[in-house]
């Protein structure tokens, strides 16, 4: 039986981590609102961008077996599944395209998505980035992804970036006659083309001023502009997750130091009986 010292230490221990899940909840719940703000404007880079690839309706060549993966997450953790659930989405995409023939190489951008398919998929990763998530992502950011994946020396016919996608339904509760709001995400995928890809669709002749440079031109611009509006996308999803978590770690503690108060409560007034009847039998003794 724990003695009344070790419940007041573990009690001690739990209101500081209590203190700390509260304090990471309300920073959170700061940069969760920063980012859904930055959120919307961002959005247009990337229906912009994609909407070429369907009005082009653009399809690879069935020889063509190059294909590169991209996994949007961060470095930090205490966020729930986040990470994992893109972790998870990557490695079916993996085993369901090398299946079908094709040559798969993972790009992770954060490292939690890198220490996660790292002993499983080490040799499929053509590059790595990090420092991903402590600072709100910018257009800078993206440009500089998409550069060094141009630049990487590795030809890729077809893509897909893998990301977490916010949304935030909001639904009027008759009962109570309140709005309510719930906050969720979800993984999506999005695809991207190589230059050769998008140059050699049946649909791209009826544009008779696109030139090879100009073509290239917009396809780098294209690529920037889906990352970013992935990065933003995830980053928003990661910090709601983040404050729902830190949310429920906060309630959990409270439930354990009810628990542990009671426990406290009962395990001294078992000390003070026992040492009254000490007492009491000694007295009579005499």
């Amino acid at each position: 039986m724990a003695t009344l010292k070790d419940i007041t230490r573990r009690l001690k221990s739990i209101k500081n981590i209590q203190k700390i899940t509260k304090s990471m909840k309300m920073v959170a719940a700061a940069k969760y609102a920063r980012a859904e703000r930055e959120l919307k404007p961002a959005r247009v880079y990337g229906t912009g961008s994609l909407a070429l690839y369907e009005k082009a309706d653009i399809k690879v060549p069935e020889d063509k077996k190059k294909h590169l993966l991209i996994g949007v997450s961060s470095d930090r953790g205490l966020c729930g599944a986040i990470h994992s659930s893109i972790a998870k989405q990557m490695k079916s995409e993996v085993t369901a395209l090398t299946a079908a023939g094709k040559e798969v190489k993972l790009v992770g951008i954060g490292d939690k998505i890198r220490g996660i398919l790292h002993r499983t998929h080490s040799d499929q990763f053509l590059v790595t980035f990090k420092e991903v998530g402590r600072k709100p992502p910018t257009f800078g950011d993206a440009s500089v992804i998409a550069l060094e994946l141009l630049n990487s020396g590795y030809e890729f016919d077809e893509g897909s970036i893998i990301f977490n996608q916010f949304r935030q339904e909001k639904f009027s509760n008759q009962t109570f006659l309140m709005l309510m709001s719930v906050i969720s995400y979800k993984i999506a995928e999005k695809p991207i083309f190589s230059l050769d890809t998008v140059a050699g669709a049946e649909s791209m002749s009826i544009y008779d001023d696109i030139d090879a440079d100009v073509l290239r031109n917009y396809q780098e611009f294209s690529l920037a502009n889906i990352i970013y509006y992935s990065l933003k996308e995830s980053t928003t999803s990661e910090q709601s997750a983040r404050m729902t978590a830190m949310d429920n770690a906060s309630k959990n503690a409270s439930e354990m130091i009810d628990k542990l108060t009671l426990t406290f409560n009962r395990t001294r007034q078992a000390v003070i009986t026992k040492e009254l009847i000490e007492i009491i039998s000694g007295a009579a003794a005499l």
